[in-house]
């Protein structure tokens, strides 16, 4: 998959073992694929093309990824170990319950690698008039026990809430695209370890500019697209001339402030108890020792506990649940909970590819 923030391709190779309605997992080898300056920026420019390009460019990337996969393949010795490609793409249009466009065409992917590929996941919710998102909740559900809360900070920080009868999940705010447009200027791809933010002041008035923005006062489920941070947040932050250091501060607590109200969010509409919880933190952000940080400090006012796992976990998580639901849909079973999307109904969610004869 390849999320938000493009940083690259991410690539994991996912034994899974399902026994009596309990599942297994092995991540046996993973790698996130750079991607070089056009690509980048034809994934980032994607919105704004023009039908013919944008569908020429939906084929050309669904080749580069198959082409991806068999390097990947072979530098991993995996020739006939793999049943299934799951291709969640790159997400260029995300208009909840109308539709979500994922570029990286399946049937490219198929005829490339000459394997079977499930693609598409998210449009059945849509079309169930679903927000398509998130989709991974299923997968924390079937691969997570011992945790109830679940935070992913990829380009969009997304949390996930599971009980015995209630399964919670929605977009919270923009997170590592916006890091990292403001690590560019200056002049550095990502703000290692939160140091630059660290080192910087908090802007009361910007953080409260931020704090107020409307889509915060809207209720789950709801789901938000990239423009979110690149078209109204960055603006927002650039027009209060502050340096980088200061602005990332800034927007680091931002972060970290709603994190904590999306919990107490649930928390309230849920009628929970305040009893201590545990958090697993997943995604590029959670490699930002000082977001984490702060993120830990306004948890640990609710009595939530976080936890960071190991590595492969923290940068390969969303791939891993990707792989789970193509096996899910290969299987003919539920992919997405429409308790946490909105939908008419939970279901089988992406499009099978059968790429040999």
């Amino acid at each position: 998959m390849s999320g938000s923030s493009l940083d690259g391709l991410d690539i994991a190779f996912v034994e899974f073992e399902e026994t009596a309605g309990k599942w297994q997992f092995n991540v046996v080898c993973a790698d996130c694929i750079s991607y070089n300056e056009k690509l980048a920026l034809q994934l980032k420019n994607a919105v704004g093309l023009k039908g013919r390009d944008y569908r020429r460019l939906h084929s050309e990337y669904g080749h580069f990824l198959g082409n991806a996969v068999k390097q990947f393949i072979k530098e991993n010795q995996l020739d006939y170990k793999v049943a299934l490609i799951v291709s969640h793409g790159h997400t260029s249009f995300h208009v909840p319950r109308i539709f979500s466009a994922q570029l990286g065409d399946g049937a490219a992917i198929a005829a490339v690698t000459g394997l079977p590929v499930v693609s598409d996941l998210r449009a059945m919710d849509v079309a169930l008039g679903g927000q398509g998102a998130p989709i991974v909740p299923m997968g924390e559900k079937l691969l997570f026990e011992g945790y109830r809360y679940f935070l992913n900070i990829g380009g969009i920080a997304n949390i996930s809430f599971h009980s015995a009868d209630t399964h919670i999940a929605f977009d919270i705010c923009s997170a590592n695209r916006v890091l990292n447009m403001l690590s560019l200027l200056n002049e550095k791809a990502f703000d290692e370890n939160g140091s630059m933010a660290a080192s910087g002041q908090v802007n009361e008035n910007l953080l409260n500019e931020l704090n107020a923005l409307s889509y915060y006062g809207l209720g789950y489920p709801k789901s938000l697209d990239n423009e979110f941070g690149t078209e109204l947040v960055f603006p927002i932050i650039q027009s209060h001339g502050l340096s980088t250091e200061d602005a990332l501060s800034t927007f680091v607590e931002h972060i970290a402030v709603k994190i904590a109200a999306a919990v107490g969010m649930i928390h309230q509409k849920e009628h929970l108890a305040p009893i201590e919880d545990k958090m697993l933190i997943t995604g590029g952000g959670a490699f930002n020792q000082y977001l984490v940080s702060r993120i830990e400090y306004h948890l640990s006012m609710l009595s939530i506990h976080v936890e960071v796992p190991e590595n492969k976990i923290v940068a390969y998580k969303e791939a891993l649940v990707m792989a789970l639901l193509g096996v899910l849909r290969w299987r003919e079973e539920e992919t997405v909970m429409a308790s946490v999307t909105g939908a008419s109904r939970s279901s089988i969610g992406g499009a099978l590819w059968m790429g040999a004869h």
